[in-house]
């Protein structure tokens, strides 16, 4: 059975009628919805939201870890070697 892509209540390939459609870009099969500009927009739109969350996800995350194994390398430092500002109320580790 062919499912057709649903957009502002229309599908896609302007076809009419009582026919399966779907907003999920993956379970769209009819040719002419896939090929038209709003699907390949909504498929673009997806795929960048996509990367846009999962750079901001893995940044987040580099950057508390880089802080954690610093301060570690700065207390594994023999004698009265002071911490940087920001990272902690300590004045010597």
């Amino acid at each position: 059975m062919i499912t057709h892509f649903m957009h502002d209540g229309k599908l896609a390939c302007g076809r009419e009628g009582d026919l399966t459609s779907t907003t999920l870009l993956k379970k769209v099969k009819c040719r002419n919805c896939r090929n038209t500009e709003v699907f390949k927009q909504a498929r673009r739109d997806q795929r960048n939201a996509a990367r846009r969350a999962s750079r901001s996800a893995s940044t987040a995350h580099s950057a508390i870890a880089w802080r954690a194994g610093w301060s570690k390398q700065l207390a594994e430092l023999k004698g009265p070697q002071r911490l940087p500002r920001g990272f902690g109320n300590q004045p010597f580790v």
